[in-house]
């Protein structure tokens, strides 16, 4: 599984990568691989709130569906509208054309309590 060192992950296997004041976000190489082709993406609205660890989205794919957790609380600024018509970006390229949605968190901080890649890793 390849699950970039640069970035921080949730047990409830999303990733996060800070970008200026935001998180972008989407789900693990290992949650795509597990899930199998995906063929629809709920992203969460744009300007609404997320909580940490609560429910933000759902992916489905052809064997089931999965909800998406937001990783920290925030406000969503952006979803990846290209995963409208193109779903499997999820599983092509899950930390690059395949994020989910960015976050502008309450507080960046946040970040810094999820997992390192290694420690992600070892849960799995």
């Amino acid at each position: 599984m390849n699950h970039p060192s640069e970035l921080k992950y949730a047990r409830t296997h999303e990733w996060v990568k800070i970008e200026g004041d935001l998180v972008i976000t989407g789900i693990t190489d290992h949650a795509q691989d597990e899930l199998g082709d995906l063929v629809y993406v709920e992203t969460p609205e744009v300007g609404s709130q997320v909580t940490a660890g609560e429910q933000a989205g759902v992916v489905e794919s052809v064997k089931t569906a999965s909800d998406i957790h937001a990783p920290v609380s925030g406000t969503v600024v952006e979803v990846n509208t290209d995963l409208e018509d193109d779903p499997d970006f999820v599983n092509e390229d899950p930390y690059g054309k395949g994020w989910i949605y960015k976050i502008k968190p309450d507080n960046i901080a946040d970040v810094e309590k999820l997992l390192t890649n290694s420690e992600y890793e070892a849960g799995l």
